[in-house]
């Protein structure tokens, strides 16, 4: 076996392994979507104002929605 061979199954076992540990971190994340979404939106990654423009919407449709579910005729 080449030494290139070595190194590419080598890569794969590594990506393979980072995958399944990232799934499990994922179940024990105890903070919702939504709150990850606001603490990035916080942040100063570039880029993160979209999230918070992303997530006035949503409140602002979501209002919209609960607002016209409510009306009694």
């Amino acid at each position: 076996m080449g030494a290139m061979t070595r190194t590419a199954i080598l890569g794969l076992v590594f990506v393979a392994a980072c995958g399944r540990s990232g799934s499990a971190d994922a179940s024990r994340d105890t903070l919702t979507e939504r709150q990850r979404d606001s603490i990035l939106a916080k942040s100063s990654i570039p880029g993160a104002s979209g999230v918070g423009s992303a997530l006035r919407a949503a409140d602002s449709t979501n209002a919209r929605i609960r607002a016209t579910d409510s009306v009694q005729p």
